[in-house]
């Protein structure tokens, strides 16, 4: 039995084409956390419930409501009744509102117009890196990614997020029930230690949104590899915001959509300036 935190057991009754059998199955949990800032009920997150502290703090990144760890003076968490308590380094006064307005605006100067949210224009900004790395480095690692995953081989029903890099391999992983909550959890750890995550590469088992190329220009890195599909918003902002974006990296294939220079055959793996 597993004594992973995000999975449960419950008993299946299972169908084999020839008859009825109930067996033990693994079932991914479903927690929500509540996350105040100040006095102030900022949103509930639903979420894996392991790496709590991380998921907020890259949560709050994300909006923007913090800049780095040490915007936050305290971070406590109720993990019984699934309460976070977050007092911050300066007292900010906002309308937790606004950051689920959307607004119109060009892009990095730029004619196209995309959708963003109002505090992504002031934190999401533009990649500027020299990475390159081989398309069989970027198989390698998806097949390290996929591997370290239990909660996923158990129950099917998380997402990962890992920062890699293109030489040593996986530095950090996270899963979630939410593709969202991992980067989160990625993100705040990052914060939480201070490392930057220039000259990186993040795997991804989700789909490229945009939501989610958001957070992985907030995270820095500028390649994000990933299993899953694109949104046509979510490659818009990625080659506007100079992400490069892979997906459907599966076995030893993929398409690369934006800044594919980073991602070449022939090129020195993990050049980073």
């Amino acid at each position: 039995m597993s004594t992973d935190r995000n999975v449960t057991h419950w008993t299946a009754r299972k169908y084999d084409g020839d008859g009825w059998i109930e067996e033990d199955d693994s079932v991914t949990i479903e927690y929500p956390l509540t996350v105040f800032v100040g006095d102030v009920e900022f949103a509930t997150i639903v979420c894996s419930p392991d790496w709590l502290e991380e998921m907020t703090v890259g949560f709050l990144a994300s909006e923007g409501v913090i800049r780095s760890y040490r915007d936050i003076a305290n971070l406590s968490i109720d993990a019984d009744h699934g309460y976070a308590y977050v007092t911050l380094a300066k007292r900010l006064t906002f309308d937790p509102a606004m950051f689920s307005r959307r607004r119109i605006g060009s892009c990095c100067g730029k004619s196209r117009q995309s959708f963003y949210f109002q505090t992504d224009a002031q934190t999401a900004e533009p990649i500027r890196s020299d990475l390159t790395v081989s398309p069989a480095r970027c198989y390698e690692l998806m097949r390290a990614f996929h591997a370290v995953s239990d909660a996923h081989r158990q129950t099917g029903g998380v997402h990962g997020a890992a920062l890699c890099d293109p030489v040593a391999g996986i530095e950090a992983h996270f899963t979630d029930i939410g593709r969202h909550n991992a980067l989160d959890k990625l993100y705040g750890h990052l914060l939480m230690n201070e490392r930057s995550a220039a000259g990186k590469i993040i795997a991804f088992s989700g789909r490229l949104s945009s939501e989610v190329v958001l957070k992985a220009v907030k995270i820095g890195a500028p390649v994000l590899l990933s299993k899953s599909a694109p949104s046509d918003l979510g490659l818009k902002l990625a080659d506007e915001l100079g992400l490069t974006a892979a997906g459907f990296l599966r076995g030893e294939a993929m398409n690369v959509y934006t800044h594919p220079h980073r991602i070449a055959a022939g090129r020195r793996t993990g050049q980073s300036h």
